[in-house]
């Protein structure tokens, strides 16, 4: 990467996030602006992957609702996360877990990985 454009990025990228990778359960609080009113939604699911890095860094969310799988992605230094909850750590031996997209049930659980 360009210097440059490298010093420029270093501005807005985010440091008051936690650490976490694919497989961990997290909460996203997100801002939602619906005309003049703002609010906050949570969405929780599993973190399926987290791609690229630095000011272009994105992590995929999967949930079900309702038996329908549900899939959010969002940029790591968007203005609009207020927080970010890791609710508990997965343990995976992949980067990106898409094979939970066909899994159902009871075998799209996630061991937990142990502190």
């Amino acid at each position: 990467m360009n210097p440059i454009v490298k010093s420029i990025s270093q501005e807005f990228l985010r440091t008051d996030l936690p650490d976490f990778k694919a497989g961990d359960r997290v909460t996203v609080h997100y801002k939602i602006k619906e005309g003049n009113k703002e609010r906050i939604q949570q969405f929780q699911g599993d973190v399926i992957q987290r791609r690229n890095s630095g000011i272009d860094e994105t992590f995929t969310v999967r949930k079900m609702s309702n038996g329908v799988g549900v899939e959010r992605i969002f940029p790591i230094n968007s203005p609009y996360i207020d927080k970010i909850e890791v609710n508990r750590r997965g343990l995976v031996r992949r980067a990106r877990i898409f094979y939970l997209r066909q899994l159902k049930g009871k075998a799209a659980r996630i061991k937990e990985r142990r502190v």
